[in-house]
């Protein structure tokens, strides 16, 4: 820990500090990034908040209930240098939905949902330098982008991390805008057709170039 200088955040700050974003944070489809995520106490929180946003418009549809939670789930970012805080903030991210079907629905989160969960954490939350852009080996870092298209259908989008930020930082044109302006679309370095949420891993080698 003191090698790598890790600082972990207690759980009341977290809070405080996401009760200034609480609107994005109850917004299921709202994208969170934490470029040095340690073992996962911001996002673990925000998915906390998003779930209950999931429970209000589905507390009696199973079905939904769980695409809207893999949904939230999909929309959580992360990068960490250690390995092993890699592997628990999505160890715990996947718990929480899980723990959150418990309750909710009395059993346990079906198969085929926490394997698509396990591979979109896997891919959202990564080992590798925020800074250098890079993961941990050597490669640039990419990120998948989870966009639901009617109803049960998900179309995923792959983009170079570096390409993200480095518009952010320089171009005028903004990321995004609620004001009706021109904005940046960045280029995706992978394209994938729509596909069924539970069948996302398996879509995995069936990709278009752009």
């Amino acid at each position: 820990m003191i090698d790598h200088g890790e600082v972990f955040t207690p759980p009341g700050l977290v809070n405080d500090m996401l009760d200034l974003v609480a609107h994005e944070c109850e917004r299921i489809d709202s994208r969170f990034l934490e470029p040095a995520c340690g073992n996962g106490n911001f996002l673990t929180e925000v998915l906390r908040r998003k779930l209950k946003s999931v429970d209000k418009q589905h507390a009696r549809n199973r079905q939904r209930w769980e695409r809207d939670a893999v949904l939230a789930a999909s929309s959580l970012y992360g990068i960490d240098l250690l390995a092993d805080n890699v592997v628990e903030c999505q160890q715990r991210l996947l718990q929480i939905v899980a723990l959150a079907h418990d309750e909710r629905f009395g059993e346990a989160l079906p198969e085929e949902a926490v394997r698509v969960l396990a591979f979109i954490l896997a891919r959202n939350i990564v080992q590798g330098d925020a800074l250098s852009y890079q993961a941990d080996d050597g490669t640039p870092i990419v990120f998948s982008e989870w966009s639901p298209i009617n109803g049960w259908l998900v179309k995923r989008r792959d983009f170079a991390y570096k390409h993200l930020l480095d518009h952010a930082h320089h171009a005028a044109t903004p990321l995004f805008s609620d004001l009706g302006k021109d904005v940046f679309v960045p280029e995706p370095v992978r394209d994938f057709p729509p596909c069924h949420y539970l069948k996302l891993p398996d879509a995995e080698g069936d990709h278009e170039r752009p």
